[in-house]
Parts: structure tokens; sequence; C-alpha cells
């Protein structure tokens, strides 16, 4: 129990270091390359802070249970959603670059009618859909950063340097430095939520903590620790953007990537859960309030160029009502 208490403690260090690391990078070759944050955030960051999802769905797929990536991807989305771009929403709002963030967005809701098909009308995820979902991660990819060097706007309404930032523009690290801030940063946000996870979930069964809530909290909420670091991160830095461009970037992945590996290594069909009114809460609860939190975060967002406050609590308060749900079921 001590060990798992230190090495709880040491994941949380190196997330916050990592986290702290990552930004650092991905902000440099935003410079470097003169990209919107949104785009940088939307694609490097999104790949980096989604790889504790990645290696969980994988390793479930290997062990013969890819339907963990379903759970996974779903809840990790609303997770990243209606709490973690909430968190930075109520905290900062502010003007956003609809140009930047169209993109994204349009993926996520084209990825999310594919997932919809094979939940609703399949009722099973075969190898070919997650070719199919693989093929859009890598289309997404292609489009995005192709996007943002055609328009490159550097400057955006959020971005107001401090005088550290712009002494650090002024004598700017080589590549090969940002690329390693990026590739240790990310390595130290997926070690830390592994240690997180992991200990996490040893410290609750030693508490006595019933197994659904070890699921609802530590699993659910520990493999999205990583967009929550960057986030706080990239709000403490003056980045808001980035973060939010990671969030929707990250909500692609879990569709596409997370997802996409899971179901070409391992098939599966939808799995049953808890029921409501005899049908399956994932069909009634889950995915209509995955595609209701990224409504309430994106549309008024792309129709006012601007996020709000009121977005933020709004989604806080439905991530309050889905985890009392969840208890309640």
């Amino acid at each position: 129990m001590f060990v798992s208490v230190l090495l709880f403690a040491l994941g949380l260090l190196l997330l916050i270091k990592g986290g702290d690391w990552f930004v650092d990078g991905a902000t440099g070759l935003a410079r470097r390359f003169h990209l919107p944050d949104i785009i940088v955030g939307a694609t490097v960051v999104s790949i980096g802070t989604t790889l504790p999802e990645v290696m969980v769905s994988a390793t479930g797929a290997m062990l013969g249970q890819g339907s963990m990536a379903y759970g996974n991807a779903i809840g990790s989305i609303i997770c990243n959603t209606a709490l973690i771009a909430a968190i930075s929403v109520a905290v900062n709002p502010g003007p956003v670059n609809v140009k930047s963030m169209k993109m994204p967005v349009i993926f996520f809701f084209c990825s999310a009618a594919v997932y919809c098909l094979a939940a609703y009308i399949l009722g099973e995820f075969p190898r070919w859909m997650g070719i199919v979902m693989m093929a859009i991660f890598a289309t997404y990819l292609v489009i995005t950063v192709r996007q943002g060097l055609k328009n490159p706007d550097s400057v955006e309404a959020e971005d107001l340097e401090t005088e550290a930032e712009k002494a650090e523009a002024a004598a700017p690290k080589k590549l090969w430095q940002d690329l390693l801030l990026l590739v240790v940063g990310a390595a130290l946000i997926a070690v830390g939520a592994d240690l997180l996870v992991e200990h996490g979930t040893i410290i609750a069964r030693e508490l006595g903590v019933p197994e659904t809530v070890i699921a609802l909290t530590f699993v659910a909420l520990g493999t999205s620790l990583p967009e929550l670091v960057t986030t706080i991160t990239s709000l403490k830095k003056g980045h808001a953007s980035l973060g939010i461009g990671n969030v929707i970037g990250a909500n692609v992945f879990n569709l596409v990537l997370v997802s996409g590996v899971a179901v070409t290594l391992a098939p599966f069909e939808v799995p049953m859960g808890n029921r409501i009114f005899g049908i399956n809460s994932s069909l009634v609860l889950d995915i209509p309030l995955m595609l209701a939190v990224m409504l309430i975060l994106t549309v008024p967002a792309l129709r006012t160029k601007k996020l709000h406050r009121w977005q933020g609590i709004l989604l806080l308060c439905l991530y309050a009502a889905f985890c009392v749900c969840q208890f309640a079921m």
C-alpha cells in the first residue's frame, strides 16, 4: 500500500512535468512553422495525450478484450469535453479561430456517424470498420496539417505572450530541442498516467472502494489525465486555444485511432451493459450524451467566434449528472 502511494505520487509528478514539457515543445513547433496553436493542439499534442487510451485499448484487444475500447472511447470523449474542456472554458472563455477549429469539428462528427452506424445499425464493430477508422485518422492528419501550412495564422486573439515568452521567441530553441521536449513529455505523460491508473486502482481496492467506482474514476478519468494536465498547463502559459484544440483532436482520435486500433486487432460486438427502458444504456445515454456535449462546446463557438462561460458551466453540470446516473444505475 505504501509503495503504491509513492508510485501514485510519482505518476502525478511525471504527468505534471510531462505536460509542461509537451506544451513547451508543441508551442515551439507552432512558432517555428507559423502554425496556429489550435492546429498543433489538434494533431501533435492530441496524439501524445491520447497515448494512454491507445495503450489501454490495444492491450485489451490483444488480450481478447477489444470491447474495452468501446467504453474507453465514449467515456474519454465525455470526460474530455464535459470536464476538461469545460474547466478551460469556465475559467478562461474567449475568442477562437473558427477557420482552424472547423476542420477538427467536421471530422469528429463524421467519425461519430461511422461509430453510430456500427453501434445502432450493425450492432458490432467488424475489422473492415477498424480499417476505415484508421483511414479517417490518416486523412484527418494530412488535411489538418496542410490546412495549417496553407493558412499560417500564427497570431490568435488569446496568444498574448508574456515578456519571458517574447524573450524565448527572440532566441528560439533548436528544432531537435523542441522535438526532444515533445517526445520526452509524451513519454512522461504515458508512464505517469499508467502509474496513476494502476496504483490508484490498488489503493482504491485496499480501501474497499467498489469495482464500479474504480472503473468510473481511476480508469476512465485516469486515461484522460494527460488532456487535463495539458489543458491546465496551456491555460497557465496563456495558450487556451492549444488546450481546446487538444481536446477536440483527442476526441477525434478516441473515435478513429483508439477504437480503430482495437477493432482492427480484435473485432467485437457492441457490449451489453446496464439497461434503460429495456435498451442498452450506452445507446440511450452514453452515445447521445457524447454527441450532445460536443455540440454544446463547438456549435456556439463556431457561430459566435468565441467560447462562453455558460458553456463551461453547463458542460460541468452535465458531467456531474452523468456521474450521478452511473452511480445510480
